[in-house]
């Protein structure tokens, strides 16, 4: 749980201090008083770049521009710890545990985090690659190397593209990274389709108040990961689609097939219509779903749900559905960190939560 949250020069934010018990926190206060700001701060609590996926640089609060530090005291579950991460102007972005320099995936093993924000609303109707992104968020709390591995064949699958385009295509440089692209591949598809066997199990407990989702993974290695297929086979398979398709993939200047290009596809159970096709109401309710299923799953395996952040969540929900969110986060004892223009969003919250007015 995040007890005490410092930040220095983030954004809007010069100095600031909030303390934290457990409870869900209602930041509330006009457009423009920084409370998504403070919700990107704790999301950089977690390996990445945050819940607006933005570069160190952008981060540093204006006029000064002398850098930004987070500082977090958080209750673990081996213990409390504190974690500062930060970043000088011009340079990368450092992590620190209880005073040691360590790695962001290391972050994702003490904080499992997951967040709903605004421009995720449109998540079912974009392209594949928001799903995408939002299902390894998910994974990633299951396995905080996940991360790594997907950056890992992210690189490998750069680094080959610019061979086949470039050249010389050196055959056995072509064969290693191939075979570096296949080795993380098949873990990114396996913990892919582990989270989504998650997922679907704790749909089966979900209350009545927000619709089920029936999922799938549209992608080859995932689809025969989840059948049962063995993690070593996938590997094998795809270095050698690798290898089969490089003169289609120099034509194309991309790699055409594998785990990059994969999909999470979801449908209304009751209304038997497909997520995209939903109304705007339902996609929202659907989402939400996705993330008390996944807090669920977490809590079922680790004995604690993860921190979520839910950026101007309220705001779309009817009232009855906002009292039914707010019993689910206090049913699981999720710490759920929520944004809102006004109090009387989190009425329905009474004193099971904590409201913070800001502005």
């Amino acid at each position: 749980m995040l007890r005490r949250l410092i930040l220095s020069h983030f954004r809007s934010h010069k100095a600031l201090t909030l303390e934290a018990d457990g409870r869900p926190v209602a930041l509330h206060g006009p457009n423009g008083a920084g409370k998504t700001n403070i919700l990107e701060a704790i999301s950089l609590l977690s390996p990445g770049r945050g819940l607006r996926r933005a570069a160190p640089e952008d981060l540093i609060g204006r006029p000064e521009g002398i850098g930004w530090k987070i500082s977090a005291l958080i209750d673990g579950q081996e213990g409390p710890f504190e974690a500062e991460t930060s970043a000088l102007p011009g340079e990368r972005r450092a992590v620190r545990i209880d005073g040691k320099a360590a790695s962001q995936s290391a972050l994702g093993a003490l904080l499992p985090m997951l967040w709903l924000v605004p421009a995720m609303d449109r998540l079912w109707t974009e392209g594949p690659g928001e799903r995408r992104r939002f299902l390894d968020r998910m994974a990633l709390a299951f396995q905080p190397d996940h991360g790594e591995t997907a950056a890992a064949y992210e690189r490998a699958m750069r680094e080959r593209t610019k061979l086949l385009t470039e050249g010389p295509a050196d055959r056995a440089w072509l064969d290693a990274l191939e075979a570096r692209m296949a080795e993380a591949g098949a873990a990114l598809a396996a913990a892919r389709a582990g989270t989504l066997a998650r997922l679907r199990a704790a749909m089966e407990g979900a209350s009545g108040a927000f619709p089920r989702a029936l999922l799938r993974i549209e992608g080859a290695s995932e689809e025969a990961l989840a059948a049962g297929g063995e993690v070593g086979d996938e590997k094998a398979r795809l270095a050698a689609r690798f290898a089969a398709g490089r003169r289609a993939d120099a034509a194309a200047g991309r790699a055409l097939e594998g785990p990059h290009r994969s999909d999470l596809l979801a449908v209304h159970e009751e209304k038997g219509v497909e997520a995209r096709l939903a109304s705007t109401g339902e996609q929202k309710a659907l989402l939400i779903a996705l993330v008390l299923a996944h807090a669920r799953a977490l809590k079922a395996e680790r004995g604690a749900p993860p921190l979520l952040l839910l950026d101007e969540v309220a705001a779309h929900l009817d009232e009855a559905r906002r009292a039914a969110l707010y019993d689910e986060l206090a049913a699981l004892g999720a710490e759920a960190w929520m944004t809102g223009t006004g109090p009387e969003l989190f009425a329905a919250l009474g004193d099971r939560g904590r409201l913070i007015g800001l502005g």
